[in-house]
């Protein structure tokens, strides 16, 4: 169950788009996260997605922030506290500077990219936590591919993306930063149905999603979301599949959206 909301994450990151006409600045998404403990599918955390304006000297950014934690009565077996967050262009959705703080069991990992676009270049700090409770320190400099991004702003992106007009079987591949690495995310369009979720029935995209690391996600078509079929793109269920078991995500709540 290591890194749960990174697992998450992978589902939702496609491509990008120019524009950014779904995500707005006051929006809240929360969800039950389930997992599959001794055959039982056993609801272990709540995910929460917000987005804020943040407006600094010389600029108004977008912070997106997304969140897992366990519920009480299961932080005596393994306690989960991750933050995941990227402030982007609130336009463009260009991501500035990323932060990754997960703390899973005890297990204890800090990431921060900090872009610079005009040389596609990365500024990473990556902090780990020894046995004896002091902290390491490893700091690099990434060269990225043009239309590389973190899974935070990826997640986001794919909200502007015109699913209406791809056809059923349609694929894309694209570029994600993970640990100092970029890796190949592909997503299919496998159809388009109606879901029943906790915010109303919900016509949706029905999304595969592949990744070329073979420790994250596991088996064709064992790995997929839907995505609301509006202007809004709110991802309302997940279903995925690890090498250590298999689990679901199913919305709870959804506020201050833009359309």
């Amino acid at each position: 169950m290591k890194s749960l909301l990174f697992t998450l994450l992978c589902f939702w990151a496609f491509t990008f788009q120019g524009q950014n006409n779904a995500v707005g600045t006051n929006e809240k998404l929360v969800f039950t996260a389930s997992y599959n403990m001794s055959g039982l599918l056993t609801d272990l955390a709540q995910v929460t997605m917000e987005t804020s304006e943040v407006n600094t000297s010389k600029s108004t950014l977008l912070h997106l922030k997304c969140k897992a934690r366990t519920y009480s009565k299961w932080d005596n077996f393994f306690k989960i506290n991750d933050l995941y967050e990227t402030y982007v262009h609130p336009t463009s959705l260009k991501p500035y500077l990323y932060k990754r703080d997960i703390n899973e069991g005890g297990y204890y990992k800090f990431m921060q990219y900090n872009y610079n676009h005009n040389t596609n270049t990365v500024k990473s700090l990556k902090r780990k936590r020894r046995g004896d409770g002091t902290f390491w320190d490893e700091n690099k400099n990434i060269t990225i591919s043009t239309n590389t991004r973190d899974l935070v702003a990826t997640l986001y992106h794919i909200r502007n993306l015109d699913i209406h007009k791809a056809t059923i079987g349609s694929a894309d591949t694209f570029t994600v930063l993970m640990d100092n690495e970029e890796f190949k995310v592909t997503l299919t369009l496998l159809a388009k149905e109606t879901i029943s979720t906790n915010i109303g029935k919900k016509e949706c995209y029905k999304l595969a999603i592949a990744i070329n690391k073979n420790n994250l996600l596991e088996g064709t078509n064992n790995n997929l979301l839907w995505l609301t079929a509006d202007e809004n793109k709110i991802p309302v269920y997940a279903k995925f599949k690890v090498p250590v078991g298999n689990g679901e995500l199913r919305i709870q709540s959804a506020t201050g959206l833009k359309n």
